[in-house]
């Protein structure tokens, strides 16, 4: 895949069909229209190139609503991408001024002139240009005066529920990180480092990093105790990661995330690691005592270990 950051970095390749949009997560349906995409220029022997941006369209002209929460970073979406046999991938600085272009000029002066198209592909709920003005019915406007065919790529549903970023990202904010990996079609993680924390896992018996995450606009699951697969040092652990503002043992208003991995012994800060999330064991909640909120950690590692083997069972 050839990555470009410029329709300048690029020969001009009448024959292309080309997608447009931010893919965020790659998820089901983002795959099947990139597919699509792959398979139709295929059969007419032509390049194929997804159009995306960066930073992520929400975080220029949405921001002033509140902070932004996304599914996947930049480097996350590339690899996603990547591993779907694209030609090109064209990532677009997205400024304000950028986000002021009327839908035809962004057609005309990016894909036509710019990449070279044949024919674009797009979701059937495709909305693009300044203030999200148009959709699949203006492009198919905008193709037949500037000479591109457009394919509307059908809903994409799983378990009879349209597939969307939004809806993943609802699910994660509810802890529901099987109905996520459900949509995505891959189980959900973030990036991080281990930082100190106050050592309070070890007073528990339970030894505990602190994770600070890479990426401040990553979607962190809903409050509560995970079963999740913890990827350091080149090496795959598992563990049981709380995220929350441990309401037991202090009166905490940050929210924390913090990971216990199974059999590691080892000083780990300063250590980047990766956890996926598998499954939620239960809500955070406030115990009467320290030692009834042992005796759940030791219920919650009983569970997480049971899954697990089932898990990898079937994995």
């Amino acid at each position: 895949m050839n990555i470009v950051r410029s329709v300048t970095e690029l020969q001009r390749y009448p024959n292309s069909v080309v997608t447009v949009g931010t893919f965020d997560g790659v998820h089901l349906a983002h795959q099947e229209i990139v597919r699509e995409v792959v398979s139709r220029s295929k059969s007419v022997r032509g390049r194929n190139v997804v159009i995306t941006f960066e930073p992520h369209p929400k975080v220029v002209v949405a921001s002033a609503k509140g902070p932004v929460k996304l599914l996947s970073t930049i480097d996350e979406r590339i690899e996603r991408l990547r591993a779907l046999n694209i030609d090109v991938l064209l990532i677009i600085n997205f400024t304000y001024e950028f986000s002021r272009l009327e839908s035809r000029e962004f057609y005309e002066r990016y894909v036509v002139n710019g990449v070279g198209v044949s024919e674009v592909v797009v979701g059937f709920d495709h909305m693009f240009g300044r203030d999200r003005e148009s959709g699949i019915q203006e492009l198919a406007k905008i193709g037949q005066e500037l000479g591109f065919s457009v394919h509307a790529v059908p809903a994409f549903a799983v378990d009879g529920e349209i597939v969307s970023s939004t809806r993943i990202r609802r699910a994660l904010a509810d802890g529901n990180v099987h109905r996520a990996c459900r949509f995505l079609g891959y189980d959900y993680s973030v990036t991080g480092t281990i930082v100190s924390g106050d050592g309070r896992g070890n007073a528990l018996g339970y030894p505990t990093a602190n994770i600070e995450l890479l990426s401040d606009t990553k979607v962190i699951p809903g409050r509560g105790v995970y079963v999740v697969s913890v990827e350091l040092r080149g090496q795959r652990h598992y563990g049981m990661l709380n995220i929350g503002f441990r309401p037991t043992v202090t009166n905490g208003t940050k929210q924390i995330m913090e990971v216990h991995i199974f059999e590691l012994a080892e000083d780990v800060y300063g250590e980047r690691l990766t956890i996926t999330f598998l499954h939620k064991l239960r809500d955070e909640q406030r115990f009467a005592s320290v030692q009834e909120l042992v005796n759940q950690l030791h219920k919650d590692k009983e569970l997480s270990l049971n899954f697990l083997a089932e898990h990898k069972k079937n994995n």
